[in-house]
C-alpha cells in the first residue's frame, strides 16, 4: 500500500528505479548530445528531480529503494563513478556478442522480476529504456498492481508506451536532465499521458461550464488585478498548469475544467469566480496558455509546444487502410503525402541554410510548412526531426530532401517492424512512398 505522509498529505511511493544505460546514453546522444553528457555525468541532479511527481490523483514524492544501472564497461567505463557516487548500484554488462549486444536486458528484466516477489513492495517500477524488449516485464508489474513509469531516450512503441501508467518522451527526457530545477518547479515529472479518446473527446464538462459562442478575449489587465490570488485560486493554477504542460497534445477543456474544480471546488460555487463559465475564467487567471472555445467543448495547451494546428481533428485526412494503421500504432503524423514533402523539403532547404539548433529549426520550418499553406503543428515537426536524429542522420551536414526522406522513411519502418506489424514488400514501398513525400521512388 502507498505509504502517505501525514505531515504534508503527500503520497510517498516506494520505487524500484532501473536505467539501461547504454540504451539511454546512445539515444540521447543521436538527439542531444549536451542532454547525453548531463545524464551520464550528473546522475544525482536528474535523480531529485523524479523524487517529485503528480498523476490524477494529485502530487506524490517518490523513494527510491532500489537504484540499478546496467552498463557496459568495455564502453562507457568512465561514467561508472558518477552513478556509483549518485547510489545507485552499477551492474557490470559486458558485450556476450559479436556484434556488441551485452547483457543489460536479461541482468534487468531478472532483478525487477526478484523485486516484484521481494518482501518490500515497491509500488512503482520506472524503467528508462526506450528498448521494447522490457514490454513483457512492464506487463507483468501491471498484473502485479504496480505503477509503471517509462522513460525514452527515442521513439518507444505504441505497444511498449500503452503498458504505463506514465510515460516521459526524449525530448522531456533531455530536458529534465539539463535542467532539473525546472522540473522541480515547474512541471511535473511524471508527463500525464491521456488516452487519445481523452484528449480527442469533448469530455463531459462540469455543470457550470458553458461553451462560449466566441474566441475568449484577451485577458484584461485591470481585471486580473483587481482579482485576489487566493490560496485556492493558486491551487487551481497549479493544477492546470501541471496538466497542460505535461500533456502530449492540446487537451479537451472539460478535462481541464475538471481539474480547475477538483483543486478549487468553490470554483461552481462562485460561478468561476464571477467569470460565468470556464474559458473566461482561464483566460483571465492563466492568459499565458493557449485556449480555443471551438471546436467542440474547446481545447487548452501550452503555447511553447503546441498551436493551434495540433488540436486533434484539426487537420486531420482519411487516409487509405494500410497508412491509416501505420498513423495508429507508431503515432506518427497524420499527413497526406504532400504534406509531408513540403514539410521534408522544409526541414532540408532549413538546415542547408542554417546552422541546426534543434527548437529554432523546429520553429522556422513550421512557419515555412504555415506560409505553404499546409497547416502542420509543431507535433509533427518536432516528430520528424527526432526520428530522423534518432535514425542517425547529421543535420549539420545539411543533406539534401531525399536524403531526409529516406531516413525519416527508414524510421517509420522500423516502428512499424517494432510494433510487429506484418508487412509485405508492397506494404513497405506504399509506405516509404507516402512518408517520404512522394521524394522516393516506390
Amino acid at each position: 500500500m502507498t505509504t502517505i505522509d501525514n505531515s504534508e498529505g503527500v503520497r510517498r511511493l516506494r520505487c524500484a528505479l532501473f536505467v539501461d544505460f547504454d540504451n539511454v546514453y546512445i539515444g540521447l546522444r543521436r538527439l542531444d548530445p549536451a542532454a547525453a553528457e548531463a545524464f551520464a555525468t550528473s546522475p544525482a541532479h536528474w535523480l531529485s528531480a523524479l523524487e517529485n511527481g503528480s498523476d490524477a490523483d494529485g502530487d506524490f514524492s517518490r523513494r527510491f529503494l532500489i537504484r540499478a544501472c546496467y552498463l557496459n564497461p568495455s564502453a562507457f567505463s568512465q561514467f561508472r563513478p558518477n552513478f556509483t557516487r549518485a547510489g545507485f548500484s552499477v551492474v557490470d554488462c559486458p558485450s556476450l556478442t559479436q556484434q556488441g549486444k551485452s547483457s543489460a536486458d536479461i541482468n534487468l528484466v531478472l532483478d525487477a522480476v526478484d523485486a516484484l516477489s521481494a518482501q518490500t513492495r515497491y509500488d512503482e517500477f520506472v524503467i528508462l529504456s526506450a528498448d521494447a524488449d522490457f514490454t513483457p516485464l512492464a506487463l507483468r508489474c501491471r498484473a502485479a498492481d504496480r505503477r509503471v513509469t517509462i522513460i525514452t531516450a527515442g521513439p518507444a512503441a505504441s505497444a511498449y508506451r500503452a503498458v504505463a501508467d506514465t510515460v516521459i518522451t526524449a525530448d522531456e527526457l533531455a530536458d529534465l536532465v539539463k535542467d532539473p530545477a525546472l522540473a522541480i518547479l515547474d512541471v511535473p515529472v511524471a508527463p500525464i499521458v491521456l488516452p487519445a479518446a481523452a484528449a480527442t473527446a469533448a469530455a463531459p464538462a462540469p455543470a457550470a461550464i458553458t461553451t462560449p459562442t466566441s474566441a475568449p478575449r484577451a485577458a484584461e489587465p485591470a481585471a486580473a488585478a483587481t482579482t485576489g490570488t487566493t490560496s485556492a485560486t493558486f491551487s487551481a493554477r497549479r493544477a492546470i498548469l501541471r496538466l497542460v504542460r505535461a500533456a502530449d497534445r492540446p487537451l479537451a477543456g472539460g478535462v481541464v475544467a475538471q481539474a480547475a474544480q477538483n483543486a478549487d471546488p468553490s470554483l461552481l460555487v462562485t460561478g468561476w469566480d464571477g467569470a460565468g463559465s470556464f474559458f473566461p475564467w482561464l483566460a483571465r487567471t492563466l492568459p499565458e496558455l493557449g485556449t480555443a472555445p471551438r471546436p467542440g467543448a474547446g481545447f487548452v495547451w501550452d503555447p511553447k509546444r503546441f498551436s493551434e494546428s495540433d488540436i486533434p481533428g484539426v487537420g486531420v485526412v482519411d487516409l487509405p487502410p494500410l497508412q491509416r494503421q501505420v498513423v495508429d500504432v507508431t503515432d506518427i503524423p497524420n499527413l497526406p503525402t504532400e504534406s509531408y514533402r513540403i514539410l521534408l523539403t522544409a526541414l532540408a532547404d532549413d538546415v542547408s541554410s542554417v546552422p541546426f539548433s534543434r527548437p529554432e529549426t523546429a520553429r522556422r520550418v513550421r512557419n515555412a510548412c504555415q506560409a505553404a499553406g499546409t497547416q502542420i503543428g509543431r507535433v509533427s515537426v518536432n516528430t520528424v526531426i527526432a526520428g530522423v536524429l534518432y535514425s542517425g542522420l547529421d543535420l549539420d551536414a545539411k543533406p539534401t530532401a531525399k536524403k531526409v526522406a529516406e531516413t525519416w522513411a527508414d524510421n517509420v519502418v522500423g516502428l512499424c517492424r517494432g510494433a510487429r506489424m506484418a508487412l509485405g514488400p508492397q506494404d513497405v514501398s506504399a509506405i516509404r512512398a507516402w512518408v517520404g513525400g512522394g521524394l522516393l521512388k516506390r
